[in-house]
């Protein structure tokens, strides 16, 4: 009997450890000075699927957003890396850091959030590790299963990762944003290494000035398409985003005939919003930028085709000139 209960014992230890208990990293995006707002809808996704969480703050001089981030609800540990080999946070930099840190660390997952930074970075990560990588997640089904959307949002896939490491990122508009206070989490600078790259040399870079808000954390965005049939015309969304306090965003379609800048894209290839406001003037409506707003709190469309797809996802519907109907509106907001 008592072989037996050993036997039993024995085997149960095996089982257990056999059990690998969920461990996340979740790469901060940041400007040295203050976090992203997406990371903290990451931090969000990384609660969900549950375990330790470990924050990773590289820079030059980011001490004050590693102590942001180490307030942050439900994380265990921030892991801080100043070095001037992270001047620029360019993925070819950062790439030697988290493989050195999973293999430190033997994590299960490593997130960040869906944004140009992570779309450069995680794809790297996950060849180094020889995984596919798990892109633009909007849900968690389990640890091991996340949702997303295909064929510009009119379609949603369920996919379950087999291997043993998930290099996900996530977009941020469909995860509530982690808040900044309540945590104590420890904080620990990285372990000293070369983590110089020859492959790239950062010069320099160049922030858009704006006083208007942010595109992606905007509360109201105005965007404009073709229909405003030149860069000049944009003056009139300027002018309306003004009064509402509202970021300007673009179609693709716009962007591509040289009206804006293509940091104003949204869509698809460009950036997703979800503003408690957005209103689409001279925008058609194709499905690729629908994918990029469409989970916007409300949509007001103003097209002077009455056909224009994008009134199927509207809430509001004016079809008007939008040379006449737009300086109304700005006038009545004076």
């Amino acid at each position: 009997m008592f072989a037996a209960s050993f036997r039993l014992l024995r085997n149960a230890k095996r089982v257990n450890s056999s059990i690998r208990v969920e461990s996340t990293l979740v790469i901060a995006e940041h400007n040295n000075e203050i976090l992203s707002p997406i990371t903290c809808n990451v931090l969000s996704a990384a609660k969900q699927i549950g375990g330790d969480i470990t924050v990773l703050v590289a820079g030059t001089k980011c001490d004050t957003v590693a102590k942001a981030a180490s307030n942050a609800n439900g994380i265990n540990k921030v892991l801080l890396a100043n070095n001037e080999a992270f001047k620029g946070f360019t993925s070819e930099s950062l790439t030697p850091l988290i493989l050195a840190m999973h293999e430190q660390n033997k994590y299960t997952h490593i997130l960040a959030g869906a944004t140009a930074f992570g779309k450069s970075l995680l794809p790297r990560i996950a060849a180094k590790l020889d995984v596919s990588p798990v892109s633009d997640i909007i849900g968690i089904k389990a640890p091991d299963s996340f949702v997303r959307a295909i064929y510009a949002g009119n379609a949603i896939q369920t996919i379950k990762v087999k291997d043993n490491v998930k290099v996900v990122s996530v977009r941020g508009t469909s995860f509530e944003a982690s808040s900044l206070e309540g945590g104590n989490a420890t904080c620990e600078p990285v372990p000293s290494g070369d983590y110089k790259t020859n492959l790239v040399e950062f010069i320099k870079q160049e922030i858009s000035k704006s006083d208007r808000p942010e595109l992606t954390s905007a509360k109201v965005v105005v965007s404009g398409g073709r229909g405003l049939k030149s860069g000049e015309n944009f003056k009139l969304l300027y002018s309306l985003a003004d009064k509402l306090n509202a970021a300007v965003g673009a179609s693709r379609a716009a962007v591509d005939a040289g009206y804006v800048s293509n940091d104003l894209q949204v869509g698809q290839t460009g950036k997703i919003v979800a503003p408690d406001l957005y209103i689409a003037v001279g925008i058609s409506g194709a499905i690729q930028h629908l994918a990029g707003m469409k989970d916007s709190k409300t949509i007001v469309a103003i097209n002077k085709d009455p056909e224009a797809p994008i009134f199927q996802v509207a809430d509001y519907g004016l079809v008007a000139d939008l040379f006449k109907a737009v300086p109304t509106f700005t006038e009545k907001l004076k």
